[in-house]
């Protein structure tokens, strides 16, 4: 199988990251989760105390910043780490800082097969030129039941309509900030996800046996 890249875009809870999982385990791709360095900034800025609300200091920490990695760990996924990472997320020179570590990161490691990589401009920025591109569609309920049942599964007291609420928000954020909205990358494949996953994967896996 020749190095590809497949491109995974789609709105906050609609299953990027277990597909993603799922594409690498089945056809030995290495996963990148674009979320996770989101999150990760957003966490050492929450560790080291810095105004999210100054753009001076947060751009005066992404500077410094030499601790973006994909490494993941659990207080990753609390409520409070989303929402930090939504806020930081709409600006330029966040956005530029992560882009740049992906195709870096890609370009140094080209030993793997391919790469699966997910996030919301993914396949329309960072990757243009991706093999396949897939944009998952899930409802608005949809998503907020799942991520409700993540954050309790989590061990983090959660309220459904709160989580449908602020995924309704995150959503509005994502397609209407100024830099790298999100969208239905040109060329991608929309990807029904409000069904069985077995039903998912069997969409995803005809489109891969083509490349």
């Amino acid at each position: 199988m020749k190095k590809i890249i497949i491109t995974i875009d789609g709105p906050a809870a609609s299953g990027k990251g277990r597909i993603a999982e799922y594409i690498s385990k089945r056809w030995n791709l290495k996963h990148l989760d674009s979320g996770i360095l989101y999150r990760i900034i957003a966490y050492n800025i929450l560790k080291k105390d810095i105004n999210i609300d100054s753009i001076k200091d947060i751009h005066k920490f992404i500077i410094s910043d030499t601790k973006l990695s994909y490494r993941k760990f659990k207080k990753l996924r609390s409520e409070q780490i989303s929402k930090i990472a939504s806020k930081i997320a709409v600006f330029k020179f966040v956005r530029n800082h992560v882009n740049n570590f992906q195709r870096e990161f890609v370009k140094k490691n080209l030993k793997n097969n391919g790469f699966v990589i997910d996030g919301r401009d993914i396949g329309s920025v960072v990757f243009k030129n991706a093999d396949l591109k897939l944009y998952i569609d899930v409802n608005e309920k949809n998503r907020a039941k799942r991520r409700y049942k993540q954050l309790i599964d989590n061990g983090e007291k959660s309220i459904y309509h709160e989580i449908l609420k602020e995924i309704k928000l995150r959503d509005k954020k994502d397609k209407l900030r100024k830099y790298s909205p999100l969208v239905k990358p040109y060329g991608s494949h929309m990807i029904n996800n409000n069904k069985s996953f077995e039903n998912t994967i069997n969409q995803i896996n005809k489109l891969i046996k083509k490349i």
